[in-house]
């Protein structure tokens, strides 16, 4: 099928290249000359694993094409919009983008399209989009409008696309539905060569479920989602402080509590909070679509606040360690927002190293994919390319994105490196008993602090010798 892309972003430039893989013919399409320049160049402008390799074989094989927005938009077949909503100051999404889309597609498109909206959007969207086309339409346009929400991870977006757990369409029409399951056909037969896996490796799993509905409801299954997800995870950093008060094991909670079918064990990880483009923005945005309906969203407004404080009580935890934090070298590891990506939008490393600098704080940092777009975010922070130099010195490391190389460092020289060796896992990453064996203090998110392994020994030996 011919498909054309408006909006090489995360969503966009995924949803083009892993369509051109499994078959279609795909213009992708985007306002920044700079960045379709840099794709025509090979070079993407995020890092995703996996997505360059699709991306080169596309262009190589002639299935994808980068082109101006007013080329996608001329071309025939299935047209998605995949630009950005932004958060505005009240916390509703910006649809200007959209907005602009359904013009040019207006005034300049004829025959019949089908207009996809992938972009994340408050219910009854597209219900707007029809009026605008039909208010603007120039060339006797006829058309259907779809809701396709994505769910795609960023640092898992290209297994999440060829591997989903479900595809939803929302459409109103039987045209518009069988062409949305054209269009998906390869995923839902699995017909495709999984460019992920080697057909040896390939897991065994079921095709993705296709779900039909209204567009209303699409629409609303895209922010359910992710307002549950983070719903989720405040609620399991509230039981984390609860541990540390009551002297439990966070671990074992979430160990008892997802081995319950009804609630699973996905999205139960303590730490310092969500972050990311899509949780805060989405959030945000459901409970403003909330109020817009007359409904007062107040459990969610409850998520917001909880995971707003976990960056000052992860500071006020590392000033109660260190007294005072001003003048003090601090390490911190990791500043994506989380692993396999190089995203630091809304990231509570960033903000976390913001509150740091404000007590006086000298922050060196390191992070494998994240340094260059941080570094246009941050000030004052020196950047190390690996996480001994960052920690040499430092009165304390601060562990915030779980990038899987920190499980396998050397940890005896980190401790020797350091003024004072203390680790704050953010994460809940490491393993305490490995971390304490190598003389660290180890200071974990809904569990007791605990101290090295050689100090405990010690501790035992003085106190066995004074019974005697």
């Amino acid at each position: 099928m011919k498909i054309s892309i408006m909006g090489a972003g995360y969503v966009g430039l995924t949803t083009a290249a892993c369509l051109a893989e499994i078959g279609h013919e795909v213009l992708c399409a985007d306002n920044d000359e700079t960045k379709l320049r840099g794709l025509e160049a090979g070079r993407l402008p995020f890092f995703e694993p996996g997505l360059e390799g699709i991306v080169a074989r596309a262009r190589r094989n002639g299935r994808l094409r980068f082109v101006e927005p007013a080329a996608a938009i001329a071309s025939e077949g299935v047209l998605f919009i995949c630009v950005g909503t932004p958060p505005r100051d009240n916390g509703e999404a910006d649809l200007s983008a959209i907005e602009a889309v359904a013009r040019a597609v207006a005034r300049t498109a004829s025959g019949y399209r089908l207009i996809v909206e992938k972009s994340t959007v408050p219910v009854q969207t597209a219900k707007r989009l029809r009026k605008h086309l039909s208010a603007y339409s120039r060339n006797g346009l006829q058309y259907d409008v779809v809701s396709n929400p994505e769910f795609l991870r960023e640092g898992s977006a290209v297994e999440d696309f060829f591997h989903p757990d479900r595809i939803v369409v929302g459409a109103e029409s039987p045209r518009a539905r069988e062409l949305m399951t054209a269009v998906y056909r390869p995923l839902l037969d699995q017909t495709f060569a999984c460019p992920v896996h080697t057909d040896a490796a390939c897991p065994e799993q079921a095709p993705p479920r296709l779900i039909v509905t209204d567009t209303n409801s699409a629409e609303l299954i895209k922010h359910a989602s992710n307002s549950f997800l983070a719903m989720k995870i405040s609620f399991i950093n509230m039981v984390a402080d609860l541990c540390e008060a009551a002297g439990a094991d966070i671990d074992k909670v979430v160990e008892g509590l997802g081995s319950d079918r009804r609630i699973g064990p996905s999205f139960l990880r303590p730490g310092i909070g969500f972050g990311g483009f899509c949780f805060p923005k989405d959030l945000q945005a459901f409970v403003r679509i909330a109020e817009n309906f007359g409904c007062d969203f107040a459990l969610l407004k409850e998520v917001e606040n909880i995971n707003a404080r976990r960056v000052e009580q992860f500071v006020a935890k590392v000033q109660k360690e260190l007294w005072t934090l001003r003048g003090k070298k601090l390490a911190v590891w990791g500043l994506a927002f989380k692993p396999e990506t190089d995203d630091v939008r809304f990231a509570p490393a960033l903000a976390i190293i913001r509150r740091l600098q404000a007590e006086g704080a000298q922050v060196h940092a390191y992070d494998p994919q994240a340094r260059e777009k941080a570094a246009q975010e941050l000030s004052g922070v020196r950047f190390h390319d690996d996480p001994y130099a960052a920690a040499d010195e430092a009165e304390a490391i601060l562990l915030l994105t779980e990038w899987s190389e920190f499980r396998y460092l050397d940890w005896n020289r980190i401790a020797a490196a350091m003024a004072r060796p203390l680790l704050f896992d953010g994460r809940n990453m490491l393993e305490r008993e490995v971390i304490t064996a190598h003389g660290l203090h180890y200071f974990a998110i809904g569990k007791e602090p605990a101290a090295p392994l050689l100090a405990r020994q010690s501790l035992g030996a003085a106190l066995a010798e004074a019974a005697s």
